[in-house]
């Protein structure tokens, strides 16, 4: 039953006019009207491609409401398969990502789908930050969403330049509206195509910390042992600077 203070009204509002059965013009509707670029708009979308993805998590075991809203209004592509989200508990990330999509590519209904998508539970995308991604999959890769660290002077998740070639780690300055070419990029709201990790040898994360052979300190994250990675096997990837991703900080109740 609706609560009393819910009021639900319909309102069409409909022009005074009278329509007949003669005349010349007839309506074919505003996307046949504009039929090229309603065309384009197809094509660009990819909706008549294979778009069945996986969606997956590694998590704490706990999820903020607002996060938990954002992934609700996520838009999904209409008539393609996309399971999940998946979640690994407790776990460490890398750990967590590596059982993940092992568990992903092993399976016989899942290994199917063309695609994976990592979602982390601080991370709130747009409504239609999925379509989106799937816009820049023939010629990327690996496509994410941009967003920020965790504080004032955080700097964007997107790393590297490769005309410096694949090592280059440096924070990039986003180029708005752009869908920017990278070295790296953070997990948080990211597209992979579920090809790569066939192709490339387990683990595919892994968190680096210690001193190497040579003496050296070496420290890496799960997400910069990927894509140094797969960067040798040649594959590219990007951050679509159009899909802007909230950074939630639950400790200060601040999105950045």
């Amino acid at each position: 039953m609706f609560s009393p203070s819910l009021k639900f009204s319909y309102i069409y509002i409909m022009k005074p006019q009278i329509i007949g059965v003669t005349g010349d013009t007839v309506d074919i509707g505003g996307h046949n009207e504009h039929l090229e670029e309603s065309i384009e708009r197809v094509k660009k979308s990819g909706m008549y491609k294979d778009l069945s993805t996986v969606i997956i998590c590694p998590t704490r075991g706990t999820f903020p409401t607002r996060v938990v809203q954002s992934w609700m209004k996520l838009q999904r592509p209409l008539n393609h398969n996309v399971y999940g989200p998946i979640f690994a508990e407790s776990m460490q990330v890398d750990k967590a990502y590596n059982a993940l999509v092992n568990y992903v590519v092993n399976s016989k209904l899942l290994g199917r789908c063309k695609y994976i998508l990592t979602m982390e539970e601080d991370n709130l995308p747009p409504v239609d930050g999925l379509l989106r991604l799937y816009e820049s999959m023939d010629e990327y890769d690996v496509v994410g969403g941009l967003y920020w660290g965790k504080y004032e002077d955080g700097f964007p998740m997107i790393f590297g330049n490769p005309e410096n070639g694949y090592l280059d780690s440096a924070a990039q300055t986003p180029k708005t509206g752009e869908v920017q070419r990278c070295n790296a990029l953070g997990m948080g709201f990211t597209l992979f195509k579920t090809e790569i990790f066939r192709d490339i040898e387990e683990p595919w994360f892994e968190t680096v910390e210690g001193v190497d052979e040579r003496g050296v300190e070496r420290k890496m994250t799960q997400d910069f042992y990927f894509f140094r990675k797969a960067a040798q096997k040649g594959y590219k990837f990007a951050v679509d600077n159009r899909i802007l991703v909230g950074h939630y900080d639950s400790k200060n109740d601040k999105v950045w």
